[in-house]
């Protein structure tokens, strides 16, 4: 041990305890702060490699026009390519709740707009004034 030590000194490194308990004990000569740099690196790149999936939403109203459906239609598909899922939501106004069957349309739309690269993830429901779906990047199989 003494010796491990003495060598460890004129290297300039570290002398680190692997293993107390086997006879005799077993030691490493290497550099400590590198080693602990090393060891918190990992976890850092690791974390930077992952994505995190966002939902992002496209609102849309039952009178909401032709022209105005593709421009959602392209913003969904933007965020569908960027790795995103994409939550329609359809507010409904007075009126214009007695009327699913509109929102739905608007819905199924925007769904075979996108159709090529996503898939419906949850079909459109209806909660109170408000019909939701949701897409997710996919392919539909055929």
């Amino acid at each position: 041990m003494k010796d491990a030590l003495r060598r460890a000194e004129e290297a300039g490194l570290d002398l680190i305890e692997v293993a107390a308990s086997a006879d005799p004990p077993v030691c490493r000569i290497a550099d400590l702060g590198r080693r602990r740099f090393e060891q918190d690196k990992r976890p850092r790149d690791a974390k930077k490699n992952q994505h995190v999936s966002e939902v992002k939403e496209v609102r849309l109203r039952p009178r909401t026009d032709e022209h105005d459906l593709q421009v959602r239609v392209r913003a969904a598909r933007r965020f569908l390519g960027n790795g995103h899922k994409v939550k329609l939501e359809v507010r409904s106004r007075g009126r214009e709740a007695s009327h699913p069957e509109v929102a739905r349309a608007q819905i199924a739309a925007i769904a075979t707009g996108v159709a090529d690269i996503a898939l419906v993830e949850r079909q459109p429901s209806l909660e109170g004034r408000t019909m939701f779906a949701r897409l997710a990047r996919g392919r539909t199989q055929l």
